[in-house]
């Protein structure tokens, strides 16, 4: 599964530094840097958005976008089916 992850600014109150995550045309998430404002989680990557599948009543907290891919594409690949992709 092809996952895009385009930079962007997110006025979240942080350094601002986030990630659009597409799968294909579809926005499927926004990650955002955690800030030193965060303490020892600063440097890491939270979902500040998942739609579909990955709406979470608890948002993940990644050490990078590499885990923060691999936790994505999971979820995406359990729930692929024609609910949420045409």
């Amino acid at each position: 599964m092809k996952l895009n992850f385009q930079p962007t600014l997110v006025a979240s109150g942080e350094d601002g530094d986030g990630r659009l995550v597409y799968r294909g045309d579809y926005l499927v998430a926004v990650l955002v840097r955690l800030s030193d404002v965060q303490g020892g989680l600063a440097g890491r990557w939270f979902l500040e958005t998942g739609f579909g599948p990955l709406d979470t009543p608890e948002p993940p907290v990644f050490a990078d976008l590499a885990e923060a891919e691999a936790w994505i594409a999971d979820r995406l690949a359990d729930n692929f089916s024609g609910r949420y992709w045409p």
